[in-house]
């Protein structure tokens, strides 16, 4: 399958149309990107990194009855994928605090939570992905509600899948985000599932092993992408 047209380029990949006029090609980049596009920088292979990360985890969710826009990996830096319209909404899945929820609730980071969180933001790059709710959702029109919660029941269940996963590989998955699309009528989970929009901890040492290495200028960037490639294909 080969590239053909652009149609999207975005701060990390780039679409590409295919003879098929249902399928797309996925392009991973190296350029990385935080707090909303106010840094920026390259992190040395990380767009082959995570495709193969990404490739990985959604055959081992479409395994298990989750299904994505996953088709193949053609090559290290491309990703087939099936064309979805997009749900313009990422469902964001907390484990344990981090990030932008131990600001905002004043909590340490690492402290664990009593059950896991959802938390629900629009997709729009000028807005800064703000965060929403379902009565957003509902009086923007960005989703059906029937469409809304299968996300959230799919979110959950991809939780419970790769918490497993990654524990078994010993990393700790804090959070994460997902973006979900419509293909034929059907809800399917796409974009990517990388350490660029997951929180990785080790879980002995609690060690970052994603995309905050950057954010919070831990060094050791491309080390750590390469050690969860490494886990992930155990």
């Amino acid at each position: 399958m080969k590239r053909l047209e652009k149609i999207y380029e975005g701060k990390a990949k780039i679409l590409y149309t295919t003879e098929d006029p249902n399928l797309l090609i996925q392009y991973f980049k190296d350029e990385a990107t935080a707090f909303d596009g106010k840094k920026k920088g390259i992190i040395q292979d990380k767009g082959a990194l995570n495709n193969k990360i990404s490739s990985r985890i959604f055959r081992y969710l479409e395994d298990r009855s989750v299904k994505t826009h996953f088709v193949d990996m053609p090559s290290d830096r491309e990703m087939l994928v099936k064309k979805l319209r997009i749900i313009p909404i990422e469902v964001v899945v907390r484990n344990v605090v981090a990030g932008s929820l131990s600001k905002r609730m004043g909590v340490e980071e690492g402290a664990p939570l009593k059950e896991t969180i959802i938390e629900l933001y629009y997709k729009s790059d000028p807005l800064g992905d703000p965060m929403i709710n379902e009565y957003h959702v509902k009086a923007f029109g960005l989703a059906e509600a029937d469409e809304l919660r299968k996300m959230e029941v799919s979110a959950l269940k991809v939780n419970r899948f790769l918490s497993e996963f990654f524990d078994e590989r010993g990393i700790m998955l804090v959070d994460f985000k997902l973006e979900f699309g419509v293909h034929k009528g059907e809800i399917l989970l796409g974009d990517e599932i990388t350490p660029d929009g997951c929180r990785l901890w080790d879980k002995e040492t609690r060690e970052k092993m994603d995309k905050d290495r950057f954010r919070r200028d831990l060094g050791k960037v491309e080390e750590a992408y390469q050690e969860v490639l490494r886990k992930v294909l155990e």
